[in-house]
């Protein structure tokens, strides 16, 4: 019993020091949304470095991302893609889950997404990046 105790200890010691998770986001340097979605992802415990680019065509292909998945920016993360102003939400289950999946992207520029101005008016849909586009949360 004393063995398990001294397990947990260990685990929950070493979970409440645990790094944030760093999410590098490459950005086109004229837009302003890219950056409130950066600073809402570091409210919500994430390390984000923000790198402009003009070469966002570029990195999307090298990371393999379809043009159907493509969103505002794209972020790195843990060794996933996250394309677009996904919720900090579902990011935390992607690296919590690991789904031996590219990573997950909430397509084009949704009014209400973390980041973005306007009213939220449905839920959103966060998609796998994978070779047929199937739902990882909603949101």
């Amino acid at each position: 019993m004393r063995a398990f105790a001294f397990l947990a200890a260990l685990l929950f010691s070493s979970l409440a020091t645990a790094e944030p998770a760093t999410i590098t986001m490459y950005v086109n340097p004229q837009c302003g949304c890219c950056e409130g979605h950066a600073q809402y992802l570091r409210e919500n415990g994430f390390k984000v470095t923000v790198t402009p680019t003009h070469d966002m065509s570029l990195i999307r292909h090298q990371h393999g991302v379809p043009e159907k998945f493509e969103g505002c920016h794209i972020a790195l993360v843990d060794g996933y893609v996250v394309e677009g102003h996904v919720p900090a939400s579902a990011i935390k289950k992607l690296l919590a889950e690991r789904p031996k999946i590219k990573g997950i992207s909430l397509p084009g520029m949704p009014e209400g997404s973390p980041g973005m101005t306007g009213q939220k008016t449905e839920p959103f849909t966060i998609l796998e990046i994978s070779d047929q586009a199937k739902v990882f949360a909603v949101e």
